[in-house]
């Protein structure tokens, strides 16, 4: 062959496969992804970063520098300054307590509770089995509500609780602060770790535990020995997920903390924000990041795996239950009144208060309705009706079904064809770009989140001059954008392990009967993926009806939902009405759940990635 022959022959080959790439679907799929991943994720980031060494014009004159100009100012008054120990040392040793202490706790009752479930032959599981994971629908505000319904005291809480009105004497200790945070913050998130650790459990063969049984090896040594290592990277993987979220929340310590001064990193970010320091809350947030990357830093070394949320693959053989013998009625029983102490009790005690007209007052005289259908009264809840008759409730209402329900189809998509690359691409350098940026926002606490994205699109996105987004504060849709992109880590961990269960000769087979990718993906993938589609869409459909601390910067009256109504009631004294928009959000989540789970086989374990 003639070299110019040659030359045309690699040029057309070169041309051909340039033409393969850019035909392929799957490639503009993922040149999509990058590129949506990128503009949410990526630069909201930056802009963070940004924001906090730029100068404000109300700082400028205190600065001695120009509005828009470079600064340290933000950072050398929140490090070296007279106001770091207020401002940062305080908060940050808080937020730690808060951190370890919550995940020490919910790790021990989580991981117990599910080899109890999984491992033993615990009677009464089915009722167990949902029992366990009720704490995860509750919102963490609304313990919080029902601790102080319990535990509240006339010193600082201005009417007695139900102890106290009982007469017994309660320290303001326990009222408010730092044990009553972590007691309900420990109640709430060891759901996590029993689902992590769960689905870790259900992956090991107990022939394991067997043969360490045959050789003479004790209950307590096969636990020791072989259980606890092979389930320790799903309890580490928990020990971070709770620890990023304990530090990073703000409902529970604004309900148990504002009133003693206890003072954590995420309250005095929202107190920033609410002040319009922008840059100071966008630094503390830098901050918060920081800690929470080293700790999955440490969790990556101690396990040796790439997400902190990854748990042990793959499907264990049988399981033979190990028996309980003589402990078997003790541990049920104690079961049983954790559980009523610790989910029906609360529930309960948030069912009472709504029906009392004055707080404080437990008599029979004192019960009503008029927190559900009441007509206004000018001396109760500041002159408004109940909340079935109140348009701030419908209006409420209506949000939260629109934003549960159109985040739980958009995200669960979106995190299933995120899910698709991943799985497709593992090991390829677009798999790990893509799995790297999605988990980006797992790392940002919740209420920084919402502050960036509030700051982002609250002004039009221009290039060139060109708008390419307009001003998007107080839409509906920018609660959408923040909320799909917060839960893109877990949604796409669920559709990462969905596709993974998807043999890839299945999709051959149908390419070589000349189906192409788009008819593939919707014939064949999706189909397979219905189970995960719904446990993923009921994580986040839970997830957003209770968030508060993702979108309590970017409300407004005409995009409020029924978590922050809920906290409105609170701060205005209005516990009642409350509790009334609580438990209407918590049958709301529970009826949804019960019938994903009847219809659709729903399994919030998939989609936290077991």
């Amino acid at each position: 062959m003639k070299p110019k022959d040659q030359n045309y022959s690699k040029s057309r080959r070169l041309k051909n496969q340039i033409k393969a790439v850019v035909t392929n679907p799957y490639n503009l799929i993922v040149l999509i992804a990058i590129v949506l991943l990128t503009y949410l994720i990526v630069l909201p980031l930056l802009d963070m970063i940004s924001t906090s060494f730029t100068l404000a014009q109300k700082d400028a004159r205190l600065a001695g520098g120009t509005a828009g100009s470079f600064t340290l100012y933000y950072w050398q008054r929140l490090l070296g300054s007279a106001l770091t120990k207020q401002m940062l040392l305080q908060p940050l040793l808080n937020s730690l307590l808060i951190g370890v202490c919550v995940s020490f706790f919910a790790i021990l009752i989580g991981s117990v509770l599910a080899w109890l479930m999984v491992r033993t032959d615990l009677p009464f599981k089915p009722f167990f089995s949902l029992a366990v994971i009720i704490p995860y629908m509750i919102p963490s505000w609304c313990k919080s509500q029902a601790w102080l319904t319990m535990f509240k005291t006339e010193r600082i809480g201005g009417s007695p609780g139900f102890l106290m009105s009982l007469g017994i004497n309660v320290p303001d200790w326990l009222a408010y602060g730092p044990v009553a945070i972590i007691t309900v913050l420990s109640l709430h998130y060891y759901a996590y770790a029993y689902l992590l650790v769960s689905a870790a459990l259900n992956s090991i063969n107990s022939e394991l535990e067997e043969m360490g049984e045959i050789q003479g090896a004790g209950k307590a040594t096969i636990l020791r020995k072989i259980t606890f290592p092979l389930v320790l990277p799903a309890m580490l993987s928990a020990v971070i997920l709770t620890f990023s979220k304990a530090i990073g929340t703000f409902g529970v310590i604004n309900y148990l903390g504002s009133k003693v001064n206890f003072v954590t990193l995420s309250s005095q970010l929202y107190m920033n924000s609410k002040s319009q320091n922008t840059q100071t809350a966008f630094a503390m947030a830098l901050i918060m990041i920081c800690i929470a990357s080293i700790s999955v830093f440490v969790n990556q070394k101690l396990i040796g795996s790439r997400k902190s949320y990854a748990t042990i693959g793959g499907k264990g053989g049988r399981s033979t239950p190990i028996r309980l013998g003589k402990h078997k009625l003790l541990i049920t029983a104690v079961l049983f009144l954790f559980f009523v102490f610790g989910i029906i009790m609360p529930i309960a005690l948030l069912i009472l208060e709504s029906f009392m007209l004055r707080q404080g007052d437990y008599s029979l005289s004192n019960l009503t309705l008029h927190y559900w259908i009441g007509d206004p009264i000018a001396t109760v809840m500041e002159g408004q009706p109940g909340i079935f008759k109140n348009a701030n409730f419908i209006n409420s209402l209506i949000n939260s079904l629109k934003l549960t329900f159109v985040n739980g189809v958009f995200g669960t998509i979106f995190g299933q064809i995120i899910g698709y690359i991943c799985a497709k691409g593992r090991g390829k350098l677009h798999g790990k770009v893509v799995e790297q940026l999605v988990f980006i926002p797992y790392l940002i606490p919740s209420i920084a989140f919402g502050g960036i994205f509030l700051s982002m699109f609250s002004r039009p996105q221009q290039l060139f001059g060109v708008t390419l987004v307009p001003s998007l504060y107080g839409t509906f849709a920018l609660l959408t954008i923040t909320s799909v992109v917060k839960h893109l880590p877990f949604a796409s961990r669920a559709g990462t392990s969905n596709m993974l269960q998807i043999g890839g000769e299945l999709e051959e087979a149908a390419e070589i009967a000349g189906a192409g990718f788009f008819k593939r993906f919707i014939r064949i993938v999706f189909p397979l993926s219905k189970g995960g589609f719904i446990s993923g869409f009921m994580l986040i459909f839970v997830s957003i009806m209770k968030e508060l601390d993702l979108i309590i910067l970017l409300m407004t009256p005409k995009t409020s939902t029924l978590p922050y109504l809920a906290f409105q009631y609170q701060n205005s004294n209005s516990p009642q009405a409350s509790d009334c928009v609580a438990i209407v959000m918590f049958s709301i989540v529970f009826l949804v759940y019960a019938l994903a789970n009847i219809f659709g086989d729903a399994d919030l374990a998939k989609s936290m990635g077991g």
